[in-house]
């Protein structure tokens, strides 16, 4: 498939086929030293910054199937997911924008709520929505609601996170279980039911960055692994930089019920999307000193060391199976599960 035939759901699964559509078109017509990185955000330069820092600025836009479900919705979900692109390039997310897309016959009292929603998810992360637009189509063009997001931040001049600055011997660090939101949306999609309660873990990760960088200054990148979960995000990394990846899967926190659904299904749990969760890179005699960091936050209780980076198998992903073997983890080609995000 090229891009010269037609679009497909796997365009937007953000695995190969996403960075395909990526790298052939947008970046063919719109290339530039900052576009170029494919990083979660942009940093640019401020002229006559004073010292002050740079600019950071991404957007994204949401358009999850159900609306609503378990641990939060599309508002939550479009505030969290930009705040923490902003967060993970090592800014601090200051203002956003809010563009709506409505379908006629929408019903007001869900809109209202997702705006609460949205509302509630920027006083956590300290920001400002501060500019906005609405559109109203015809019945059948939208599910509902489509929302985007754009955000700015300052980014320190002296950090320089990237997805190309992993470096041999740094540790991988994972903030907590994955798969978390891709189950909990499908199940809420699926009417499957559990035993236990199973939320999305969709929640803003600026203050965990935060802690993160008090703790070392020396972090070489990080990514909150959405679409396409863990694995891309790490392939992504693995590519940027050159390198190879080893992570292990005993070590890689996975909850009982997002096991069982993936076993069930025929799933992978490293592929399934994540909202609340990062890794990054950070060389090995600091990996402690920001694990502690991070165990000290709420949102980064259960990280963990999943492995590190080597100059072996550059561009690869390699995974230490819990049966001793060893397996390649490769970039998700389509979309396990569509419209998580």
């Amino acid at each position: 498939m090229t891009v010269e035939d037609r679009i497909l759901l796997a365009h937007g699964s953000g695995g190969q086929t996403s960075r395909r559509l990526v790298s052939d078109l947008f970046l063919r017509y719109f290339d530039n030293e900052w576009l170029t990185k494919l990083d979660d955000a942009a940093v640019l330069p401020l002229p006559n910054d004073g010292g002050l820092g740079r600019l950071a600025f991404t957007t994204d836009s949401y358009v999850v199937q159900p609306l609503f479900f378990p641990g939060g919705d599309i508002g939550k979900l479009s505030v969290c997911g930009t705040v923490n692109d902003l967060a993970v390039m090592g800014a601090c997310p200051l203002y956003l924008s809010a563009g709506f897309i409505l379908e006629e016959g929408f019903p007001l009292a869900d809109l209202e709520r997702i705006v609460q929603s949205m509302a509630a998810a920027a006083r956590e992360a300290g920001v400002h929505i501060v500019a906005g637009d609405t559109k109203v189509v015809g019945r059948g063009s939208v599910d509902g609601v489509f929302i985007n997001t754009a955000g700015v931040g300052i980014a320190p001049a002296r950090l320089s996170l990237s997805g190309s600055a992993a470096r041999p011997g740094d540790a991988i660090l994972l903030s907590g279980s994955i798969g978390d939101h891709g189950i909990a949306v499908m199940s809420q999609r699926e009417g499957l039911r559990f035993s236990s309660s199973l939320e999305s873990d969709c929640a803003p990760l600026n203050g965990l960055v935060a802690a993160m960088l008090d703790a070392s200054h020396n972090i070489r990148c990080m990514r909150d692994p959405t679409r396409g979960g863990l694995a891309t995000a790490l392939n992504e990394i693995a590519l940027a930089s050159q390198v190879g990846i080893e992570i292990r899967e005993d070590d890689i926190p996975v909850r009982g019920e997002v096991r069982g659904v993936c076993e069930m299904l025929g799933l992978d749990p490293l592929y399934v999307a994540n909202e609340g969760k990062l890794i990054a890179t950070v060389p090995e005699g600091e990996a402690d000193i920001v694990l502690g960091a991070m165990h000290a936050h709420p949102y980064g209780r259960e990280a963990r060391c999943i492995g590190r980076v080597t100059a072996d198998y550059p561009g690869r992903v390699i995974l230490h199976t819990a049966l001793g073997k060893k397996r390649v983890v490769n970039m998700l080609f389509c979309d396990q599960l569509p419209r998580i995000c």
